[in-house]
Parts: structure tokens; sequence; C-alpha cells
């Protein structure tokens, strides 16, 4: 209970703490925002608490796959004005690429 309770205070400082940097300094919270660290976390807790290596390194591939299938998320954004989109139409555009994206890692993931 103790580890899960850590795990959820971690979490919380960090989503917050970055939330709250966009408010101030855009490309700062941008930049930490993209930074692995939540997998960071994630690799180091999982791992902790299943203690299989080969289970974490499977992990850590599967990421390494999702991370570029992700970045369809952003794509309604990069092309918001193009398209005369707002933030809400990008965001429902991006969530609906997401779910595509993950059928892609999905067929990646199962042949590797």
């Amino acid at each position: 209970m103790l580890l899960i309770t850590g795990k959820i205070i971690l979490a919380a400082v960090l989503i917050s703490g970055v939330s709250w940097l966009s408010g101030k300094h855009t490309s700062l919270a941008g930049f930490i925002t993209a930074l692995p660290l939540t997998t960071l976390l994630a690799l180091a807790f999982s791992h902790l608490e299943w203690g299989s290596s080969d289970q974490s390194v499977e992990y850590a591939k599967s990421i390494f796959i999702a991370v570029p299938v992700s970045l369809l998320f952003f794509l309604p954004f990069l092309f918001a004005k193009k398209l005369h989109l707002n933030f809400w139409s990008c965001y429902l555009l991006g969530l609906a690429l997401l779910f595509l994206g993950y059928f892609i890692h999905k067929l990646i993931t199962t042949q590797t």
C-alpha cells in the first residue's frame, strides 16, 4: 500500500508541477513533458514491483515502439491553423488518431 501511495504522490507532483509551469514558461514545460520522465518512473516501479528483467525489457521495447506512434496525437495541432481547427477539435481528432495508433503499435509489437 505504501508503494502505491508513493507512486500516486510522485505522479501527481510531476503532472501538477509541469501543468503549473506551462502557464509560466511554455517552452520549458513542453520540453519537460516531452522527456521520458513517466517512462523512467514506470519502468523502475514496474521492475521493483515484478522483479522480472525479461518483462522490464519487453516493456521498454513496447514503449520504444509506442513513442513515435503516439506522436499521431499531435498531428491535428500541427495543422490547426491551416485546417481552421480549434483546441477541442484538435484534441478529439488527436485522440482518434491515438486509437488508430494503438492498433499500429499492436501490429508492430506482435511481429517482433
